[in-house]
């Protein structure tokens, strides 16, 4: 399969039209969901789209990065009947460009349990140093 990648604003009903294809869409809370999703759509500092040649919305990569030191991936996602072609890997590849490359920068992701094969084939091990605080109230949903 053809595809682009690029660096691109994701409208929220786009970005919500795209979850419901993947598997990113129970990663949520429910708790003002549709607010949020606008906010990370409208500010997130790498914000990557991957589409087919007919210009639909076939993947994305989200991530925060300082673009000196580190990267964090927030969101990757392929759509259902896309996935294993490489698509993911691309766009993983793209973000850490983009954040300051591979000799500059060290990459983070919390991963779902069923993502941690793709994400340890990139070369990813488990972090330990990674601490935590959680506050938010979250009501587990699916999109």
């Amino acid at each position: 399969m053809e595809y682009t990648i690029k660096e691109e604003r994701l409208s929220p009903a786009e970005y919500i039209g795209f979850l419901k294809k993947t598997d990113l869409g129970s990663q949520y809370p429910k708790e003002r969901f549709e607010e949020r999703i606008g906010t990370l759509v409208a500010r997130v500092p790498v914000s990557l789209t991957a589409r087919d040649a007919a210009g639909s919305l076939v993947g994305v990569c989200f991530g925060i990065t300082d673009f000196a030191y580190w990267l964090f991936i927030t969101d990757l996602g392929v759509i259902r009947r896309c996935t294993g072609q490489g698509i993911g890997r691309a766009l993983m590849n793209r973000a850490l460009e983009a954040a300051g490359g591979e000799k500059n920068i060290i990459m983070y992701t919390c991963a779902n349990e069923n993502a941690v094969p793709f994400y340890k084939k990139l070369g990813m091990t488990t972090a330990e140093d990674v601490m935590v605080y959680n506050h938010v109230e979250w009501t587990e949903f699916t999109v």
